[in-house]
């Protein structure tokens, strides 16, 4: 006959910091994926709009040695030296945010494609329209389920 009291008994701390160690560790593994994937992002950009690391830096007001660690993915950049950056790159700022994991990517809309692409209205002025916009919709949404 085998002792089955082992499988029942509550969890020792040891198994609950390893459980918190364990999850530590995917948070900054998520972290560092992130931070992997919006720098790759970010130099194919810049690498397809022919833009030097150093011409970028200068544009978005960041140092050349923190763009470049953005690039490589050893540093996270915030949603301030996102929108820096893609003014830089003369891309929308949300696109960057989304790649970042800041927003939630939106599904397709031909009036949101055309203020993301019209380039007569600055940064700013696109967010605010496009958050005007995405309000009427999710107001009409609403009155529709009623």
């Amino acid at each position: 006959m085998t002792n089955d009291t082992a499988e029942t008994s509550p969890a020792s701390p040891d198994d609950n910091a390893t459980t918190i160690d364990a999850v530590a560790s995917a948070a900054t593994d998520a972290v560092a994926n992130a931070a992997s994937d919006i720098g790759g992002f970010i130099r194919s950009q810049r690498v397809a709009a022919q833009v030097s690391l150093r011409q970028l830096a200068e544009r978005a007001g960041v140092s050349n040695p923190y763009l470049s660690q953005i690039e490589r993915g050893l540093r996270k950049p915030s949603a301030d030296v996102l929108a820096q950056i893609a003014k830089g790159l003369r891309v929308s700022a949300e696109v960057l945010y989304v790649r970042a994991g800041i927003l939630e990517e939106r599904p397709a809309s031909p009036v949101r494609d055309a203020l993301i692409a019209d380039e007569s209205i600055n940064e700013r002025q696109r967010q605010m329209l496009l958050e005007i916009y995405e309000s009427f919709r999710n107001e009409n949404q609403a009155n529709h389920a009623e």
